[in-house]
Parts: C-alpha cells; structure tokens; sequence
C-alpha cells in the first residue's frame, strides 16, 4: 500500500459540545500540512548539518538499517509514523467505517488519521532534507498486514489504536534522551504531546472516560508517561507481526 493520504469524504460532526468540540480547542483538528506552518517555528524547519561520522540509515548486510544517531532516532520515528498513517488509513477508508462509528468517534478518528499522514509526511521531508549529501537514504515505504484483524469492529480497531499510541507515546519519551539536536527535540516533544492526546481520545472512546491516564500508561508513583528504549519498542512492535518489511536497527539502544 502506497504511502498516500487518501481522499476522505467529509464526516458530519455534532454540534459545539462533545469530543470533536474538545479535539478542535485543544489543537489537535491540523490538517494537510498545518503542522508544518502552525506547529514549527522558522528555526525548528532548519535541517541541521548530519555529522557525517554518524551511523546513518541505509541498507547494510541486504537490510535497510536504521541508524544511529540524531538520524536513525529520526528514521526510527519515521518507521512509526508510517504504521500509525497506514492503520488510520484503513480505518477511515473501510466500507464500514460510517456503520461502525457513531459521528463523533468518526469525527475523533478522521483528526486522528490526519494528524498521523501529516507526521509521517513531515519526518519524510525532513529526513531527506538531513540526509542530502551524505551517504545516508531514506527508509523505504514499508508494508503492512493486519492479519486477522477486523476493521469492521469497532472495539478491535479502538484496542489496536490504543495499543499503537501509547506505544508512540512511550517510544518518543524513550527516544528524546539520545536526540542531541535541540530542533529535533523540540519537534518530538510537540508530535509526543499530540501522540499522548489521541492515546487519551481513544480510551476515552474505549473505555467511557475511565482510563484516559490509568496506570498502564502512566506511572502512579512519578505521575509521568512512560518510556521505553527503541531497542525494547522495536521489539514490541514486530512481535505484532504487522510490519512485512524487514529492517534492523543494530545502532539504537
């Protein structure tokens, strides 16, 4: 499947109060390439010099590697991206999307796919934009296969999203203590802030508002997200068998 947003046909929302009300005033409604205007300053667009001693991301060994560095935590991220984009994709543009969905959980994961595409476009630009004159490449369009999932379920597409947020959300806090440029920082911690509001959006539509910060996503003794290495992310994330494209990553903790 191509990488592509795709043409989503306007969703009919409800009127000034609920969840797409609260989605829109917390920022979160960005479409097209908002992110890029709204959400960056001229300086955090500025594509730092990649030292060229680094590990870059590339084929190695007949894999596409994904690096060390300030540009493999970047291709890493991008890797991410580009599942989350996929999953909304198929979620929105199922033929049974407007049966599955009332309106307002149609509203909350039309935001969610938009903001996900914009992501991965972003990290895809950027990336090219680190990477020219170096040696480095972009990681390639990976592919995906959901198995058995049924997108026609709703509480099985609200389980996998939530599952795949919150692993965003504890991939970036893992992530952002090897990021040493302080543009790229900035960046992640704005895309970890809008990755942990659609893990709050989703359990709220899976679970009624109960579990929006629960104990399985944030500690109770810190009061803080959790984190993980990508080491232990990567891991979780091909145990799901979802990711069809083979790649290593020997160069991230």
């Amino acid at each position: 499947m191509k990488n592509t947003a795709v043409n989503v046909k306007p969703v009919t929302t409800p009127g000034p109060n609920g969840r797409r009300n609260f989605l829109k005033m917390s920022g979160l409604a960005l479409a097209g390439t908002g992110l890029l205007i709204a959400g960056c300053s001229d300086d955090d667009l500025e594509t730092p010099a990649v030292d060229p001693n680094a590990q870059l991301p590339g084929v190695r060994n007949g894999k596409f590697d994904l690096g060390g560095g300030d540009a493999g935590i970047l291709t890493y991220a991008y890797a991410l991206e580009q599942l989350e984009a996929d999953f909304y994709t198929r979620v929105v543009n199922n033929s049974a999307f407007r049966t599955a969905f009332g309106e307002e959980e149609q509203a909350v994961l039309v935001d969610l796919y938009n903001h996900e595409v914009i992501h991965r476009e972003f990290f895809r630009t950027a990336i090219t934009g680190a990477l020219a004159g170096t040696s480095g490449t972009l990681l390639p369009d990976l592919a995906f296969n959901y198995g058995n999932l049924n997108f026609a379920n709703k509480t099985a597409i609200l389980q996998t999203a939530m599952a795949l947020e919150d692993t965003g959300v504890r991939a970036y806090n893992g992530a952002g203590q090897y990021i040493t440029n302080a543009d790229y920082l900035v960046i992640a911690g704005k895309i970890v802030s809008v990755e942990a509001r659609h893990a709050s959006a989703i359990r709220d539509l899976l679970n009624g508002g109960t579990s929006f910060a629960g104990d399985d996503a944030v500690d109770p003794v810190t009061g803080l997200d959790k984190a993980e290495n990508p080491s232990a992310i990567i891991r979780q994330v091909s145990s799901l068998n979802i990711i069809q494209t083979p790649f290593t990553a020997q160069f991230l903790q």
